[in-house]
């Protein structure tokens, strides 16, 4: 048991590391070779910081261990909400921009739909419903760089209009002042060489994929000697640890005042477990909902876990999308919820 939990842990550690390598190198490689800025963040980031749920649901899904595919997946969605962005809310109440968040949300409404669809007829995630989950994070990528390359020509226009305007103002009341030059910040270059770049970016992907089995492997030893199942440890300590990414970077945002940070990164993660992390799993090993315990006859994922992860996304995002802002209350009653959730896990194994 000792011996699990130490290498639990060290699972945990080279998840945290190798997700942090492979985004470094999988940006230093993007950036030597031309790609846009816009399309790194879009693509390569949000892969890279959901790199551990995916390689912990795939492996336990190829290794048969289907619980633990599915609760890592659930379980971080319900963490990365009623944890992580709980603790950002309850510290730190703030205005946002409605407009930046409905995408993310919308799609996140639809991808759930989606999946209870199928966790409450069959309960099957085949290899067709993990294609068409791929699909449409696939989708998701197309509008948010269609959506942000337009925002971001919208800006320059923007920004070219009030120089224009600016501009006559001065040579129209001090034609006789030389207009000062403008130069516009230079982008320090980065200079180190390619061979550290790749070694990032590989030492990075093995240090995700021994970690993923570390975990996956002495997760299901820690279950059997504590006597709960495999999806009860998935939904709390796998997801917590997978999670870890997202709550360092909660924690930065913080403290750097850039609260509304975190909160688009989890909106982002909690979707991405929907139709990435869930769709990859299926796709390459279909598994199907776990039937641990039963409550009045039905399966207490479906009136639990499934509804829980619902209610605490819509106790985040609703609110947010109607009023505007994010207000104190909402991070107190999420951490609640997460407590009771966690504790109800482990008590009602």
């Amino acid at each position: 048991m000792i011996t699990a939990v130490l290498l639990f842990t060290l699972g945990l550690a080279l998840l945290i590391k190798g997700g942090d390598w492979f985004v470094d190198g999988a940006v230093g490689v993007a950036q030597r070779f031309k790609v846009p800025e816009l399309l790194i963040g879009a693509t390569v980031v949000s892969v890279g910081t959901t790199l551990p749920e995916v390689m912990v649901s795939a492996g336990s899904a190829l290794s048969g261990h289907g619980e633990i595919a599915y609760g890592n997946a659930i379980g971080s969605v319900i963490c990365n909400t009623s944890l992580i962005a709980a603790l950002t809310i309850a510290i730190v109440p703030s205005v946002i921009d409605k407009k930046s968040l409905r995408t993310p949300v919308i799609f996140f409404y639809l991808s759930s739909a989606l999946y209870l669809f199928i966790a409450y007829t069959s309960g099957d995630f085949t290899r067709i419903s993990g294609a068409v989950f791929l699909a449409v994070y696939i989708v998701y990528m197309v509008v948010s760089v269609m959506q942000l390359k337009r925002d971001e020509k919208r800006a320059k226009k923007d920004e070219a209009a009030f120089m224009a305007f600016e501009l006559s103002k001065q040579i129209g009341t001090e034609f006789d002042e030389k207009m000062p030059e403008t130069k516009l910040p230079e982008v320090e270059k980065d200079e180190t060489p390619m061979w550290k770049i790749l070694l990032k970016l590989v030492a990075g992907a093995a240090c995700i994929a021994v970690g993923a089995d570390l975990l996956v492997d002495n997760g299901t030893i820690i279950a059997a000697a504590l006597g709960v199942p495999e999806s009860a440890v998935a939904l709390t300590m796998i997801a917590l640890g997978t999670s870890l990414p997202e709550l360092a970077t909660a924690v930065t945002s913080i403290v750097k005042g850039h609260g509304l940070l975190s909160l688009g990164n989890i909106v982002g993660a909690n979707l991405f477990n929907i139709v990435l992390v869930n769709g990859m799993a299926a796709f390459l090993a279909p598994y199907s909902i776990p039937e641990n315990t039963v409550i009045m006859g039905v399966n207490s994922t479906l009136i639990i876990d499934l509804p829980v992860m619902m209610a605490v996304m819509s106790l985040l995002a609703l609110p947010a999308l109607i009023s505007g802002r994010l207000r104190r209350f909402q991070g107190i009653a999420l951490l609640i919820v997460y407590a009771a959730f966690c504790v109800y896990q482990f008590a009602g194994a």
